[in-house]
This record gives structure tokens, sequence and C-alpha cells, in this order.
């Protein structure tokens, strides 16, 4: 890279999360000018609500670049700060929806890093998403902002595989990394003025309607519904929501109350029918649950107000004799 060039490049990066930290690590290392970090205002965080930065703040400070953390990325006080900038170039990476205010200043445009191959897997939760639907290959796209959310012209795409074992970690990872690639392949196209009209989103599938879509987690997304699911399934959603958010087992007890058990690992049997939808045994690997078709053997659990634990160890101090039924 011409490294000089490269420098008079003036970029603002907007970001909050650890994905979004590592992508500008890498464009700060390659030596391209980043002239502030855009990110979300201190949060209140553990036992003593104290006043947390976001990884990007932490990152951005480390390195001596100047933070701005609006409340409204509206706000006129913010809108002068960020048009004095002067910078050619503003890069989104797992951030807000920005307004047209913003994403139309930079006279280079606004590109958005998004974890999916778009158009599929539009939405805040695309590597959920893709686990739960068996995807075997997703990706990342970089492309330009426009008014919608995740719609614009795609720029570059790179494919990550996905194993039979993954999990929204491991996947957070991988497309990070590949990501981080793709976001300085893109910033090189745009320096060069090699970006070449695209096809739009809408054109490159025959139905949009049926492109799977990558909509927020809500509690209701983690909930194991073994009573009702196969082992697949099942087995799809532990993974898809471990280590974070987690994924729910509900057990009903033999006193008709329900308690909630985090599920962050587990082995698919698919062809054990040894158990009805439900039921569950403790074995000396972990805790057996039947499905609709298969088997799930839990292995690493944390029930209520517990730190994580091999389920294998539970019945060393928890009756399992009390559980009548795991929905």
């Amino acid at each position: 890279m011409n490294t000089t060039i490269a420098k008079d490049l003036k970029i603002v990066f907007l970001g909050t999360p650890d994905f979004a930290t590592h992508i500008l690590r890498r464009i700060v290392d390659e030596g391209y000018n980043v002239v502030a970090a855009v990110t979300m205002p201190d949060k209140p965080a553990g036992r003593g609500h104290k006043l947390q930065p976001s990884s990007v703040k932490a990152y951005a400070v480390e390195q001596g670049l100047p933070v701005l953390q609006p409340e409204s990325l509206k706000d006129e006080a913010f809108l002068s700060e960020l048009r004095a900038l002067g910078a050619d170039l503003f890069i989104v990476v797992a951030f807000r929806m920005l307004p047209k205010e913003v994403w139309g200043m930079p006279h280079r445009g606004t590109f958005n890093l998004h974890a999916s191959l778009l158009p599929k897997y539009r939405g805040a939760a695309p590597i959920q998403h893709a686990i739960l639907n068996g995807e075997t290959v997703t990706g990342v796209t970089t492309f330009f902002l426009d008014e919608q959310i995740d719609t614009g012209q795609v720029l570059m795409r790179r494919e990550v595989g996905l194993t039979s074992q993954e999990t929204g970690g491991s996947l957070h990872d991988k497309l990070m990394m590949t990501g981080a690639d793709l976001v300085v392949q893109t910033i090189e196209l745009i320096r060069n003025n090699e970006v070449v009209p695209s096809t739009p989103q809408p054109e490159m599938y025959e139905d949009e309607a049926l492109l799977p879509q990558a909509p927020k987690i809500f509690k209701e997304d983690r909930l194991l519904r073994f009573s009702s699911c196969t082992a697949v399934e099942v087995d799809r959603r532990i993974r898809a929501m471990s280590p974070y958010p987690s994924a729910i087992a509900t057990w009903h007890m033999v006193d008709g109350t329900d308690i909630e058990v985090k599920v962050f690992d587990a082995e698919l049997l698919s062809h054990d029918t040894s158990l009805s939808a439900g039921q569950m045994k403790a074995t000396k690997e972990g805790l057996l649950v039947g499905t609709t078709k298969g088997a799930i053997l839990l292995k690493t659990i944390q029930m209520p107000s517990k730190r994580p634990i091999q389920a294998r160890d539970l019945a060393n101090g928890f009756d399992l004799s009390s559980v009548a039924k795991v929905f």
C-alpha cells in the first residue's frame, strides 16, 4: 500500500462492540488516517453500575483517536463537529441506523460491513439466524448506505463456511476476521476509484419475499422446545445462541413450578429414540433429553443464579427426580 496516499484519505469509523473494534484496529494498523471514532455513550454496567465505555471507545482512547458519543445522531452540535472533521469516507460496523444527515455527509460515501451475504439475512442478528436455518455457507458484505436497512449498493462480498459444530461465538470470530480483510479491500476499491455499478440487491433474487431475514433476537427465540422440535432443530438453536445470549431450557418441576436453565453446549444424537419428547435422564456424559425425533445430550448448563457447570455434575447437588418434564 502507498501509505502516503492512504493517509490522505480521512476516515470516520462508527461502531460499538468487539466485532467493530477488531475492524477499527485493522484499519489503524494498515496506516489509514482515522480522524475520529463515533460510538455509543458510556453505559452503567456491573454491580456498581459504573459507567463503562464501549469496546470501540476503549480502543480509540488507547490510540489517541478523537471520540464522539452523541445521544442523538441528529443533534446539531454533533453534526457540526462531524462535518468539521472534513472526512472523505465513513465506515460503519455494528452501529445504529444512521440518518441521511450523517451517511450523506462524506463525498466518498458511507459503507457498512454486514455479517451475511446480502441480500440474505438483513437485520440485527445474521449470525444467529444463519445457524438456526442450517446454512453451510454465509459470509460478509460491504455496501453503501441508503435510506433503508441493509439495502444499499453492494461493494464486495466474501463467503465463509460453517461447520456442523458452528456456534454463534465461533462464527462471530470467523466473520470478524474475514470482515476486517474485506473492509481494507473495500477502502482500497474506493480510494482507487474502482467502484463499479453493481446489480441492485432486490434484483439479485427473483422473489425477494423468499429471502431469509435476521431480526433481532428476543427471549422467545432463545427457548428450546424439546416437546415440539426435532433434535436437529434444538441443536441448531443451542449452537446459534452460544455463548451469548444463550439458549434456555424450561424445566417443569413436580411441584408445578418452572425453572429456566441456560444451555451452552450439547451433543446431537439424532438417531437416539430411547426417550420420549421432553423426557430427561442423567448419563455419565451429561443430561439426555428426548425430542420429537432423536435426542440431545446437554453438556454445559447454568442453573438460575449459579455458575455454568458440566451437566454430568448436576446430580451431585440437585434432585433430578424433581423434574417432571423439559419443554
